[in-house]
C-alpha cells in the first residue's frame, strides 16, 4: 500500500516521460480517449494528469481544441541556456576539485558512448549520453544543494537538449567541448573546467540565438 500512487499521478508520469523522451512531441495533441484506451483506464485519471501537466507548462490548453504538448518559446529557450551557463560553470569549477578517479572513468566511457552515438547518428544515444555527462558533473560536485536546484531544473533542461538535437547537427563541436571539459576535470584545474563549462553552454546560446533570428 506504501507504493500505491493514485491512477491520475500513474497517467501524469507516464504522460510526463513521454514529453521528455521526445516520444511525444511539442505541438502534439493528446486525446483523452486515445490515451485512456492505451493505458486501460477511465478518462477521468487522463484528464486528472493532463490538468497537472498544464500546471507544470508541458501542455497548453486551446479552447474549443483541447490538449496539446507544449512549445519551448525563444524566452524559455535562452532563460534555460542563460541558467544553466551559471550553474555548469560553478559545478564544473567544483568537480575539477573533488571528482575521484572513479567518477572520471565513468565520465570517459561516458564520452566514448557519445562518440559511438555520433559515428552511428544515434540521437538517442546521443541525448542519453549528453544528459549523463553533464549529470556526472554535477554529481561530481559534491554539493547537495546545486544537485538539488539542478534536479529541480532537469525536465526543463533536458526539453531543451531534445529541441537542440533535432534541429542542430553540430554534435562535433559537442564531442569538442566534452572533451576540453573532461581534460580540465583530469587536471584538476577549476578555473580550466569552469571557463569551458561556461563556453560550451555560450557557444550553444548563440547558435540557438541565430537560429531563432533567422
Amino acid at each position: 500500500m506504501r507504493n500505491y500512487k493514485p491512477l491520475g499521478e500513474v497517467v501524469f508520469e507516464y504522460l510526463r516521460n513521454a514529453i521528455l523522451s521526445g516520444e511525444l512531441k511539442p505541438g502534439e495533441r493528446l486525446m483523452e480517449v486515445t490515451i485512456a484506451d492505451q493505458l486501460g483506464v477511465s478518462r477521468t485519471p487522463v484528464r486528472e494528469a493532463i490538468r497537472k501537466l498544464e500546471k507544470e507548462n508541458f501542455v497548453i490548453m486551446i479552447p474549443r481544441k483541447g490538449a496539446y504538448v507544449a512549445d519551448l518559446t525563444k524566452k524559455d529557450i535562452l532563460e534555460v541556456l542563460e541558467i544553466r551557463k551559471e550553474l555548469e560553470g560553478f559545478a564544473a569549477a567544483l568537480a575539477a576539485e573533488r571528482m575521484n578517479d572513479t567518477e572520471r572513468e565513468k565520465l570517459g566511457r561516458v564520452i566514448e558512448d557519445f562518440n559511438d552515438g555520433m559515428i552511428n547518428m544515434d540521437k538517442k544515444r546521443m541525448i542519453d549520453c549528453d544528459n549523463e555527462f553533464h549529470s556526472l558533473i554535477f554529481y561530481a560536485s559534491k554539493n547537495q544543494r546545486l544537485i538539488n536546484i539542478i534536479f529541480d531544473l532537469h525536465d526543463q533542461f533536458q526539453r531543451f537538449r531534445l529541441v537542440y538535437f533535432n534541429e542542430f547537427n553540430n554534435f562535433h563541436e559537442i564531442q569538442m567541448s566534452h572533451g576540453r571539459i573532461f581534460e580540465a576535470l583530469l587536471l584538476n584545474d577549476p578555473k580550466m573546467a569552469r571557463k569551458e563549462a561556461e563556453e560550451h553552454v555560450e557557444n550553444i546560446r548563440a547558435l540557438v540565438n541565430r537560429w531563432i533570428t533567422e
